[in-house]
C-alpha cells in the first residue's frame, strides 16, 4: 500500500501544482485582508453610526429605517463580492483536485496492469524452473 502510495505523489503533476500555489495563497490572503479591513470598516461605521446618533437629536423612525437599509446594502455589496471571491479560489482548488484524481485513476490503471504483468512473469518464470528442473 506504501508503495501505492508513493507512486500517487510521483505521479501528480507538482510543477502544475507549485506555479498554481502562490496564486492561491495570494488570493487567500486577499481575501483575508478583505475582509478583514471590511470588519474594520463595518466596526468603524457602527461606532459612527453610534456617536452621531448621540449627538444628534433623534430622527424619525423612517429615517432610521432608511438609514439601517442603506447600510444593511452595503453590507450585502461586500458579502457578495467576499462570496464571488471565495468561489474563485474553491474553483482553482477544484482544478487542482481534479488534476490529482485523474492522476491516481492513471496510477491505478497502471498498477493494474503491473500486477497482472507480474503475475504473468511470475508463472513463466515457475513455468520455466520446471522446465528446467526436469531436463
Amino acid at each position: 500500500m506504501a508503495i501505492s502510495w508513493i507512486s500517487a505523489l510521483k505521479m501528480v503533476p507538482w510543477g502544475d501544482v507549485i506555479k498554481a500555489t502562490p496564486q492561491v495563497v495570494k488570493a487567500a490572503q486577499g481575501l483575508l485582508k478583505k475582509k478583514e479591513a471590511q470588519a474594520e470598516a463595518h466596526e468603524q461605521d457602527l461606532s459612527a453610526q453610534q456617536a452621531e446618533q448621540k449627538l444628534s437629536p433623534p430622527r424619525s423612525a423612517g429615517e432610521q429605517a432608511l438609514l439601517l437599509i442603506q447600510h444593511l446594502e452595503a453590507r450585502i455589496a461586500q458579502l457578495e463580492q467576499s462570496q464571488r471571491q471565495s468561489l474563485e479560489i474553491i474553483e482553482k482548488l477544484a482544478q487542482q483536485n481534479s488534476q490529482i484524481v485523474a492522476t491516481v485513476g492513471a496510477l491505478r490503471t497502471g498498477a493494474q496492469r503491473l500486477a497482472w504483468a507480474c503475475g504473468i512473469l511470475g508463472a513463466c518464470m515457475i513455468g520455466l524452473l520446471i522446465y528446467l528442473f526436469r531436463h
